[in-house]
């Protein structure tokens, strides 16, 4: 059975700095992390192709949130710096089968979602 399993979410202020994590289990898989904002559709922010070493961000968090994995460990994470008060949203690790995917269809898996909280 796969499972993610997110931690890292919090409240920072603007500015600041957060670390996500995403531990999957079940499998291995595409992996990357989406957000959703109250009243707004769930966004891609970021994803990484491991085995060419590329990552994918968004344009409203390039050269702000990096993606990263640690193979070993089945880990995912995204590190995010000078947070806005506009990154306030849940957000999602998901898993799939196309590395690098941008759309929310192409992953069959998601977690449960941490809150990422910015304040201005």
């Amino acid at each position: 059975q796969v499972q993610l399993v997110e931690s890292g979410g919090g409240l920072v202020q603007a500015g600041g700095s957060l670390r996500l994590s995403c531990a999957a289990s079940g499998g291995t898989f595409a992996m990357a992390w989406f957000r959703q904002a109250p009243g707004k559709a769930r966004e891609f922010v970021a994803a990484g192709n491991w085995n060419y070493g590329t990552t994918y961000c968004a344009d409203s968090v390039k050269g702000r949130f990096t993606i990263s994995a640690d193979n070993a460990k089945n880990t995912v994470y995204l590190q995010m710096n000078s947070l806005r008060f506009e990154d306030t949203a849940v957000y999602y690790c998901a898993a799939g089968s196309t590395f690098g995917a941008t759309i929310v269809s192409a992953y069959n898996y998601w977690g449960q979602g941490t809150q990422v909280t910015v304040s201005s």
